[in-house]
């Protein structure tokens, strides 16, 4: 059984992110944005979403992901409708609430293959809830603007978005092939971080560095590490993200079609 680890971010050692600080931050600016939106709102970037529906979805995700870092099954929030902005508050501050009382080693359940869940680490969940919060703040803002751009979320530090592309390579794509949800690619796609401190790049399909060091891309995508995540997450097509494509735009197009995240 394979199973999602410790956070390992950037290849950095543990720890280079403050990740509970990050998810702090994130959920109030998500929380404070929630009144200036119009409920009704379509959501651009989430199919036939309304804003009502994103943000009830995100207070249910940060429910769901206290209950799995603690080992537990999530209770039921009710049927609703909620009042938005005090029932999304009150999700966000039982998440922060449980990561932070829970030690990062405390066995939970995480995401996994060929099993959805398994037993790992609490700190998962530190990591995995950021970018959960971080891709919906971003929807959050697209449903406000009334279209989606890739500067919406513009005070977030490379570093962090480039995490969020890691997260993608190494635990999302991997899993999504391991359950059944895709084919393994058989198209190999070197996606390069411009903007972040050091060198940042990773193989599509290739959740290995050493072993993606070896492989021949058919298609190389570089640009800003945000750009590389709402591409990746299909917030952006590759023209709206303004990222530079050398090889075949055929197989990325391609490869971006599949379902590499849930």
């Amino acid at each position: 059984m394979t199973t999602a680890g410790t956070p390992n971010p950037l290849g950095t050692q543990p720890g280079a992110l403050d990740y509970l600080a990050l998810l702090e931050r994130l959920q109030n600016a998500f929380h404070a944005s929630i009144d200036d939106v119009d409920p009704t709102a379509a959501v651009p970037t989430c199919g036939g979403w309304t804003v009502r529906d994103l943000v009830e979805h995100l207070a249910q995700i940060h429910h769901w992901a206290a209950a799995q870092a603690r080992a537990q099954r999530a209770s039921r929030l009710g049927d609703g409708p909620f009042e938005l902005a005090p029932h999304y508050a009150a999700q966000a501050a039982e998440l922060r609430e449980t990561l932070g009382r829970l030690a990062p080693d405390a066995t939970a359940r995480v995401l996994s293959h060929p099993k959805p869940l398994a037993p790992g680490p609490a700190s998962f969940w530190h990591r995995r809830q950021v970018y959960e919060t971080l891709i919906h703040l971003h929807d959050l803002r697209a449903a406000a603007a009334g279209h989606t751009r890739e500067d919406l979320v513009a005070d977030v530090p490379p570093e962090v978005w480039a995490d969020a592309v890691d997260e993608v390579v190494t635990v999302f794509q991997p899993r999504q092939v391991g359950l059944g949800r895709m084919r393994p690619l058989t198209v190999h796609v070197l996606l390069g971080a411009d903007d972040a401190a050091g060198t940042h790049s990773w193989v599509l399909g290739s959740p290995d560095r050493d072993r993606a060091r070896e492989v021949v891309p058919d298609a190389t995508v570089t640009g800003p590490a945000r750009a590389l995540a709402l591409l990746l997450w299909g917030r952006l097509t590759p023209d709206q993200a303004g990222v530079t494509v050398e090889g075949s735009r055929r197989d990325l197009d391609a490869v971006l079609a599949e379902p590499i995240v849930p």
